[in-house]
């Protein structure tokens, strides 16, 4: 797990520590699982900082190997009413100039969703080793 400022500069860090520990993994720079995790880590971060930002609080980033996905976990501090989850992720229109974050995780994950936490949530995107 690695703390990381709720900043653009945090959240571009947890990019490059993401797709770096995967490379040490065996899944090296620019394979398909590499840069998938590193578009889902993106933006899973980039709402982090943006959405869940909570003045004073950090992010967190976790990143597991198992043996048929990776794991990335990035959790914020934000208290939602209602949190956010895969059904009710619906495109934005096409001239919409936000919102297709979580429409790009959902594309690319095997599975993703949000799990509440003792402050704040975690949202999670299983990325397959094996495409």
């Amino acid at each position: 797990m690695l703390r990381l400022s709720a900043t653009r500069c945090g959240a571009r860090l947890a990019r490059h520590l993401a797709v770096r520990q995967l490379d040490v993994w065996g899944l090296p720079y620019g394979s398909a699982v590499s840069d998938t995790a590193a578009t889902i880590v993106a933006e899973l971060a980039a709402n982090a900082v943006t959405h869940g930002r909570v003045p004073g609080r950090d992010f967190e980033l976790r990143v597991a190997l198992g043996p048929e996905a990776v794991r990335v976990e990035v959790s914020d501090a934000r208290i939602e009413r209602k949190p956010p989850v895969p059904a009710d992720i619906a495109s934005p229109s096409g001239d919409a100039e936000a919102g297709r974050g979580l429409v790009l995780v959902q594309a690319l994950s095997q599975a993703w969703g949000v799990a509440p936490r003792e402050v704040g949530k975690t949202v999670w995107a299983d990325i397959a080793r094996c495409p």
